[in-house]
């Protein structure tokens, strides 16, 4: 699998929800593990792509207390803390791994797609961000603006996909064992 095409893949695992007797069968740390490794691929030294691998590692650890905190019984507030700091992450780690992909395709003369990206990427971010205020009571969120951060982050997983198989997103470091290298 292409690194752009595990990032994308990661996404659609985090943001998706499939749930069977209340439990979610799609697990995000699974997901931000997708996305960590298609990052790792895409690193060489010094870029930004170690930035938003490290973001996608503690939502492998964020996440997983999520889950954790949901199905024992912890107190209120530490639940709300972990909720805040899962969406939170979340929404910073999309910023990263967006702005990561944004610097290679800028450094390679790809600007239409950078433009797209931009945009995409603060739809999803400010419509998040809004949305979690508005889930503790600090803001008020009608259904055109929960529809509208959907419809981004769509547009931003097909962009993604679509993107994938660009030459300046071929993995710069080779494939572990049981993987098969995408050049």
């Amino acid at each position: 699998m292409r690194p752009v095409t595990k990032i994308a893949t990661g996404l659609v695992i985090v943001f998706g929800t499939v749930r069977f007797n209340g439990l979610d069968l799609l697990f995000d740390p699974v997901g931000w593990g997708m996305c960590a490794a298609g990052l790792l691929l895409l690193q060489r030294p010094g870029d930004a792509f170690a930035r938003a691998q490290a973001s996608a590692l503690c939502m492998v650890v964020v996440s997983l207390l999520a889950v954790l905190a949901s199905g024992a019984r912890t107190d209120e507030p530490f639940r709300h803390v972990i909720d805040i700091a899962a969406t939170a992450g979340a929404l910073v780690t999309v910023w990263l791994i967006v702005d990561a992909l944004m610097t290679r395709m800028r450094s390679r003369g790809d600007n239409s797609r950078v433009a797209l990206l931009d945009v995409l990427r603060w739809a999803v971010a400010g419509l998040g961000a809004a949305g979690l205020l508005a889930g503790y009571g600090y803001a008020e969120l009608s259904s055109v603006l929960v529809v509208g951060w959907f419809a981004a982050l769509v547009v931003l997983t097909v962009v993604l996909y679509r993107l994938a198989h660009r030459p300046y997103f071929a993995a710069t470091r080779p494939a572990s064992d049981g993987e098969v290298s995408s050049t």
